[in-house]
This record gives C-alpha cells, structure tokens and sequence, in this order.
C-alpha cells in the first residue's frame, strides 16, 4: 500500500469510523466521474468495510480499490446480468455481508445500473444505504447558471436513432423547464443539427451550456444557443470529444407567454381567479390544448 493510500484510509476512519455502517446492508457507493481526488471520505470507509464490491465494470472498480489500497471479491453487475446478479447480492446480503455497489463513475442508478439491485435489496428486506457523491447531471447544472430554472428534467441519454429518438428532441424542445441531455461523442453533431432544426426560428435562441470531459484535464464549459452550437462544434473537432453533458436553458417565463395566443393566456388568467395554480394549468390543457408547460411557465409569471 502506498503512503497516499494509507493516509486516506486513515483519515476516512477518522471521519467516518464512527458512523454506522450496518451490517447486511447494501451501499450505493458514488466514485469519481474522473478525477480520483473527487471520493469522499465517507465513500472511502463504506468501501474499506465492505465484504465484496459489487460493480458495473470488475476493471473499473478494481483500479479504483487498488488506488485506494483495497483489495475485495468483485461481483461482476451490468446492465446485461442485472436481475442474476442482484439475486447473488442478496445472498450474500442475507448471510450478513456489507455490500457496496459501485458504477462505472459517478452515483449509480442514474443513467447507470444498479435500479434493480436496490429494488431487489428493498424487497428482500435489507437496508441500503446510500453514500452520495460525484454526479455529472448535478456537476453541469451547477455551472450552467440556469437563472429561469425553477426544476429540470433529467433526459439522459436519448434514444440512438429514428422517430424515438426525433419524438424525445420535441419532448425536451417543448418543456419549459431545463433538460440535462447525455449524448456520445459521435452523435453529438446530428443532436446539435436535429435540435436546430425541430426547434425553428422563434426557439434558436434559447440558451443551453455544453459540459465536456466534467473534473478531468481536458474539463470544458461552452455557453451557447440552440442556433449557435453547431457551427461551434464544427469548428473544433476537440469540441465533440469526451464525455458529454449538455444542459438546455429552462424557458424564460416572458418568453413562456408569448408562446401562447391570446385565448389560451385569457382562459388560463380566468381559472387562476379561481382555483389553486395546478388545477388551472391543468383544466386551461383540457381547454385550450396548449402545452402544458407552457401553460405553467405562464402561470408562474402571472401568479409569481
């Protein structure tokens, strides 16, 4: 074990040795999205005390431990052997062992694996326990300075291809609230082309802010236009690189208004006369057919 090593799990205990770390509990441990010194000291100890570390990646997780001086039985859980794997977790779990689950990078669950394991755990009766950390979805939002934000939907990874993919671009284009898109290297080009163009004149200029490689060396945070991110991206083929997180502004309020005609904000006014505010959005839909998040943005700003 290295010196480094050794002075982190000494601190881990420190910091966290006194807490409960239960027994035949499982842990959903969050890792580093790329830079190592990202892992909490709470982290840190839940792995230290872990039986055996269930992993999306028995090569991923097995660098981390050794980074950090650990040596663990690894159990192989992917999205291909999810329901298997999760069947042995709870074995080992009934038989009183600490397991900690542990994604590729950042919080497992979360456009990783690892749902069906909790839910498994859960059924069967046993704790878990959840060890927060780094998050790329939380990592870009906090730097995209989203002011018109007032929640966001978490997207993920859209569909590879055809209508589905095209139907989930106008879902996220239609919402008024921010969206947090994931998209691979090769195909973030055709998503910058497609929102450009499923967006049209009156949507181009709403802003989105474009996260790469988040913690790592070559880390970036491009602030952009639905118009202007593809000619951007064309510029520099750096900028398709990497792992990326992309984060489309929410709707300004004003702007959320004027997207409707005047029978729809007139009706909407009405029923806010009336009724709580999510009644009012929710019958001026029925009524008037808009958009429902269009009709909630406007209600924000006319019922602040």
């Amino acid at each position: 074990m290295t010196l480094s090593a050794h002075l982190l799990l000494e601190a881990a205990e420190a910091a966290a040795g006194a807490q409960r770390f239960p027994a035949g509990a499982l842990f959903v441990v969050a890792t580093p999205i790329g830079n190592l010194a990202d892992i909490s000291l709470r982290a840190v100890q839940a792995l230290r005390l872990a039986d055996r570390v269930a992993c999306e990646d028995t090569r991923q997780a097995g660098s981390l431990l050794q980074h950090l001086g650990l040596r663990k039985p690894l159990l192989s859980l992917h999205a291909h052997n999810e329901h298997a794997a999760a069947a042995r977790v709870c074995e080992h779990l009934a038989a009183g062992e600490r397991v900690a689950y542990v994604s590729d990078a950042g919080t497992p669950c979360v456009s990783d694996p690892g749902a069906t394991l909790v839910a498994a755990a859960r059924e069967a009766g046993h704790a878990v326990v959840p060890i927060p950390g780094p998050s790329s979805l939380l990592a870009a939002l906090s730097v995209a300075g989203d002011t018109q934000a007032r929640g966001f939907r978490f997207a993920g990874f859209l569909p590879a291809r055809g209508a589905e993919r095209q139907a989930e671009i106008g879902r996220c284009l239609d919402d008024a609230d921010a969206q947090v898109l994931f998209e691979a290297p090769h195909r973030v080009a055709s998503l910058a082309d497609e929102l450009a163009r499923l967006a049209g004149p009156a949507r181009l200029a709403r802003p989105l802010t474009v996260c790469r490689e988040l913690t790592k060396q070559f880390e970036s945070v491009h602030a952009t236009t639905i118009g202007q991110w593809p000619a951007w991206l064309a510029a520099d083929t750096n900028r398709a690189r990497g792992e990326l997180v992309i984060v489309l502004h929410a709707v300004a309020r004003a702007a959320a208004a004027e997207g409707l005609d005047e029978t729809a904000r007139a009706t909407l006014a009405t029923l806010l006369d009336e009724l709580p505010l999510k009644q009012a959005v929710a019958l001026a839909t029925r009524i008037t057919g808009a958009p429902r998040n269009l009709l909630y943005a406007a209600a924000l700003e006319m019922r602040p």
